[in-house]
């Protein structure tokens, strides 16, 4: 019995954790859509701009840093990936 309850705690903790990573990824997902757009996600004016940008080299992605020029929102995404072919980089 006591296995029993182990187990379902076990289930019922795992089974929450990845419902809040798929909740959180799919947040960050949203304000990257709006980010695009030049929308800050939390003023909503067309007030974003890149702040940092750094590459991950041939076959990696991007790190990206945006911020809000109106409210000082900043958020980052790693975005996107290269890829290799033929010996020469394609962005």
């Amino acid at each position: 019995m006591y296995t029993l309850l182990v187990l379902l705690f076990t289930i019922v903790i795992f089974g929450g954790l990845i419902w809040a990573y798929i909740h959180h990824l799919g947040e960050k997902g949203e304000k990257l859509k709006l980010i695009n757009q030049g929308i800050c996600p939390n003023c909503k004016q067309h007030t974003m701009e890149v702040a940092d940008q750094k590459g991950g080299g041939c076959s990696g992605t991007s790190f990206v840093e945006f911020k809000c020029t109106n409210c000082d929102y900043q958020d980052s995404f790693n975005i996107g990936s290269g890829g290799c072919s033929g010996g020469s980089c394609k962005v």
